[in-house]
């Protein structure tokens, strides 16, 4: 067991890590407004000024896991009309292609408790462009493409720098930190580097009236005080420049209105760059920053070194011993994660990848019924928001340390990213991955209902069930890291919580009680001819064959794991013939609707689509060959023998349907015929759907690209697809990246990109059937080469194609990278990634939010194929 893996037998090694978001502003728990202007209530140019109620954000931030105290950068470069405290970039309503980051850093390295952590900023020398990028891209039309910092040409000539932010703990709260700023430019350049400490202010809401302080003490020293904190004191190298103020909001400045407070949150900001009187002269206050008044020479760095601690007397003796001890433990680490066949350059995406996933951790809170109800020190929030968004959620009272898709794109947990998270992460920290999943379904999150809570702006919108397929991968990459010893206690105990959100989907979302599900928007956002949660005008309904399929695989995976548990107690027998049975009519119903044959599988196309269903009981099928039609590849389960004849409650129901519903059964997989080595299949696809999904999916003219398999077959790129409803036309077309639909507004598109989590879970549906099958059935891959393969082969072909968006081509090149010979050759560039939301699906370049590591982060497990 080597350094860090023991650590992580301590959690208290966790107390502090990057728990600060990249972005508070613009966040639904920041917005007090009446008609839910969550982007006009709070944006950039307030966030300065503004004291926040529920978290706090900044530049390579870290802080408590109760997030009492932060630390963070800032930075002046002389030019800017304020100072860099937090990453700049446009509203949902400023971009041409929604809300993005205009900013660019990148997280290099991290530990899975923190002790040792890295990340990259790169800020340029000249004024920062802000007016020129929100003009620019609202200039622009969805048809172009965004217009990026890069665009801006203020890096071209190199006059900017690369600014290092570094952790390194000595022990669970001795945080060493070190800064180091490379001027890469060809001249001198002067900044301000300030290291910012604050206290998140939970003194001005109306409930106590404790207020911390900090304070100087000493020579470049500053003492920090909090009740619920150990003493804690910043010790600086060579300061002489202490600034004060307080963490509270500038009613002068944001609302003509004097409350008093003369040292406001922006009072550092003020001072810096207006000379302003605005810090506290007695050097006492919440806030406080260390002034480094540098010029840093051409081509040279110059480091900067902190030391957070509980002893008033540490120095810096033994400062660079300890850092050093920490990178190499980080070595040792990582170098027991990778696999011995990966090369350098697979290493080093994937140790980014991680990165990427352990920084992207945040402090969440929320708590919606004092959210709606506001504060007693507060003036009363409009009538209008007690029936807001998420007011049927006022169970919900969340203060946890969780993982974001992306801490500035989406500061916000999301249900299905973040199941998709587990998976990387349990390869780096297996009881953060299972205390995530186990998180939503507690009580203060899961509603009583049943349903888990989707993502912030709306709790109540359905994410694809798929938590209990991650749970069940967690739990066999535990149990066969400990010797085939499982874990039951974890599984058994988010299965019965499971079983209730299973429950809720029956209940809730299928209309008709026909066993066909409207799940309705299902994260995949613009993937449908119009707004899937749209109610149609004459009581239409769509019946989603992605929403059906994603019911039957939550179905077998339900199976799956009660017949694990009643290996050790025969009561969850019962359990797994009911969700045995519950698959049977999914299949059934996805088949065969009632007397007129209405399926949602089309025996002309071969292929499986949504449909309208009219309350006569006719049909129209939407003929768009999307992924919501390959969607049905994962409802594949592989039992054992003895799975089966152990079990002879669960055997019986499974021969009862086989004997007295053959017209069932024949629509299912040969799950009553054991295959040569001894396994059964259960799958919502015979050998020969399955085949005709699989010929649309390897055909390069429609879904495989060489990076990937598209969201949208191709093939709708010279035919769109276009569908009247009462009246009114709507259609959609092969965009393969950026979007061109205004639907939902942000920067997403299911439209033809190839997304990371879509890509993961077919191929980990083919490694399944190959479990079944073997090598002796084949498929031409690609379709129409000649070209034969087992399903392994084509999942290892998959695996290669995806792990291409990263890997460097035989001309050195990223695909990721798009057509920016920057990124692709500057030394200072090739080599850091980006992790985005999802890539162009004819060459593979990265678009929509740009650190989404969260489910991008999957790339780390492809890398081991």
């Amino acid at each position: 067991m080597n350094a860090e893996q023991s650590r992580l037998k301590d959690t208290g090694w966790k107390k502090w890590g990057p728990y600060v978001s990249d972005r508070q502003w613009g966040t639904v728990r920041e917005d007090y407004s009446a008609n839910g202007d969550a982007w006009g209530f709070i944006t950039h140019e307030m966030a300065r000024s503004k004291a926040y109620r529920w978290g706090e954000e900044g530049i390579a931030g870290i802080s408590d896991r109760q997030q009492i105290l932060c630390f963070a950068l800032a930075l002046w470069n002389k030019k800017d009309p304020i100072i860099k405290e937090r990453y700049f970039g446009l509203s949902n309503p400023e971009g041409n292609h929604g809300e993005d980051v205009k900013e660019l850093y990148y997280y290099l390295d991290s530990t899975p408790t923190h002790s040792y952590m890295k990340m990259l900023y790169k800020y340029p020398q000249q004024e920062f462009p802000y007016q020129w990028l929100l003009t620019e891209n609202k200039r622009r039309t969805r048809n172009d493409p965004e217009f990026e910092l890069l665009d801006t040409g203020i890096f071209d000539n190199d006059a900017y720098f690369d600014v290092f932010t570094e952790y390194a703990k000595s022990a669970q709260d001795d945080i060493l930190i070190k800064i180091t700023i490379h001027n890469r430019g060809d001249n001198d350049a002067s900044l301000n580097v300030m290291p910012t400490l604050w206290f998140r202010n939970t003194w001005s809401w109306g409930y106590n009236d404790y207020k911390p302080y900090m304070t100087a003490s000493g020579h470049g020293k500053i003492e920090v005080y909090h009740k619920d904190l150990d003493q804690l004191w910043l010790h600086t190298e060579g300061a002489n420049n202490l600034l004060f103020c307080d963490n509270e909001t500038d009613s002068r400045r944001l609302y003509n209105y004097d409350d008093g407070v003369k040292y406001c949150k922006n009072g550092i900001n003020d001072h810096i760059v207006h000379g302003a009187d605005t810090v506290n002269p007695r050097n006492t206050g919440t806030k406080a920053a260390v002034n480094y008044d540098i010029t840093v020479a051409a081509k040279q760095s110059v480091t900067i070194r902190l030391r957070l601690s509980p002893d008033a007397n540490y120095g810096f003796e033994d400062f660079d011993q300890i850092f050093s001890a920490r990178i190499t433990e980080a070595d040792q680490f990582y170098a027991d994660v990778y696999s011995s066949k990966n090369d350098a350059d697979r290493c080093l995406i994937q140790r980014q990848a991680f990165a990427g996933m352990l920084w992207n951790k945040q402090f969440y809170y929320s708590d919606i019924r004092h959210w709606l109800n506001g504060d007693p020190a507060q003036p009363q929030p409009p009538d209008q928001r007690k029936n807001a968004r998420n007011s049927k959620w006022q169970h919900l009272n969340t203060r946890d340390i969780i993982s974001m898709p992306d801490k500035w794109e989406y500061p916000w947990f999301a249900a299905w990213d973040l199941a998709f998270h587990c998976l990387p992460l349990a390869r780096v920290d297996m009881a953060f991955a299972k205390n995530q999943l186990i998180l939503l379904t507690r009580d203060w999150y899961m509603h009583p209902n049943g349903q888990l809570p989707a993502y912030e702006w709306d709790f109540s919108d359905g994410n694809p069930p798929v938590h209990a397929m991650v749970v069940w991968s967690v739990y066999q990459t535990d149990k066969e890291a400990n010797n085939g010893i499982g874990d039951t206690y974890f599984l058994e105990r988010i299965f019965h919580k499971l079983m209730l959100n299973f429950t809720w989907w029956v209940n809730r979302k299928d209309e008709s009680g026909n066993n066909v599900f409207e799940g309705g928007f299902l994260g995949l956002d613009n993937i449908g001819v119009f707004d899937r949660n749209m109610h149609l005008p004459m009581g239409q309904h769509l019946e989603q064959a992605d929403g059906t399929s994603w019911m039957a695989m939550y179905s077998l995976n339900l199976l799956r794991i009660a017949t694990e548990l009643a290996e050790k107690n025969k009561a969850y027998a019962d359990i797994a013939s009911k969700f045995f049975e519950h698959f049977i009519y999914i299949v059934g119903a996805m088949s065969n609707l009632g007397e007129n044959n209405e399926g949602l599988w089309d025996d002309e196309d071969g292929f499986f689509y949504d449909q309208i269903r009219f309350p006569d009981d006719g049909s129209i099928k939407m003929k768009v060959r999307s992924i919501v039609g390959l969607i049905p590849l994962f409802a594949t389960e592989v039992l054992n023998e003895t799975d089966i004849t152990d079990s002879p409650i669960f055997r019986d129901r499974m021969k009862w349907f086989a004997e007295n519903r053959p017209d069932l059964a024949s629509l299912v997989s040969r799950w009553n015929e054991k295959s040569i080595n001894g396994k059964h299949l259960i799958s919502l696809l015979r050998g020969f759907r399955m085949k005709s999904l699989l010929r649309y999916m390897l055909d390069e003219n429609e879904f495989l690209s060489d990076h990937g398999i598209r969201s949208l077959s191709k093939y709708h790129l010279e035919h769109p697809y276009h569908v009247a409803v009462n009246g009114v036309e709507f259609g959609i077309a092969y965009t393969p990246a950026e979007s061109d639909s205004g639907l939902f507004g942000g920067n997403s598109n299911w439209r033809g990109p190839i997304w990371m989590p879509i890509n993961y879970l077919i191929i980990d549906s083919l490694h399944r059937f190959y479990e079944y099958y073997g090598d002796d059935f084949k498929v031409e891959c690609p379709t129409g080469s000649g070209n034969y393969m087992n399903l392994k082969e084509v999942a290892n072909e998959l695996y290669r194609r995806v792990s291409t968006l990263f890997l460097r081509d035989a001309n050195g090149h990223r695909p990721v990278f798009g057509n920016n010979q920057k990124l692709q050759t500057d030394p200072n560039f090739k080599d850091y990634i980006l992790f985005y939301e999802f890539f162009d699906g004819d060459n593979g370049r990265g678009a929509g939010a740009s650190h989404q590591t969260g489910w991008t982060g999957l790339i780390a497990n492809c890398l081991y194929a």
